[in-house]
């Protein structure tokens, strides 16, 4: 896999994902799906999950509601020997049309609600498609 791959999930927030009042979800959500394409990130790179070290910075750009498409979308950006730095966007693609129970809008452009970069880690050992 070339370090500048991207991986990107899509998912509709539901009721379940709204934390506050007015169906707002909070950033937690963006940051979990953040966590599982820096997962799949890692099982194409090193056949293996490996782990989150940490985040250098996040930013919360705009409001995600239930009912929300979003698109989370990162890639690696530097490959150390065990690290992997990683950069991750998340876009709002749809959104429900206010007033209506069903209709609803794909926003062209999205807007990017979060964005943010960290370290994730694999232990050599556990780099099944290591080329040493």
């Amino acid at each position: 896999m070339p370090v500048d791959e991207k991986v990107t999930i899509r998912l509709r927030m539901s009721q379940a994902d709204a934390h506050y009042g007015g169906n707002l979800v909070d950033g937690a959500r963006m940051l979990a799906l953040f966590g599982d394409v820096a997962t799949e990130l890692l099982i194409r790179l090193d056949g293996d999950e490996g782990l989150f070290r940490a985040y250098d910075s996040v930013e919360f750009l705009a409001p995600v509601y239930a009912g929300d498409y979003i698109e989370a979308e990162g890639q690696i950006v530097e490959k150390g020997n065990t690290s992997r730095k990683m950069r991750f966007e998340a876009r709002k693609v749809i959104r429900p049309l206010p007033g209506s129970d069903s209709a609803c809008e794909v926003l062209d452009p999205p807007i990017v609600v979060t964005r943010a970069s960290g370290t994730c880690v694999t232990p050599k050992a556990k780099q099944r498609f290591r080329k040493d």
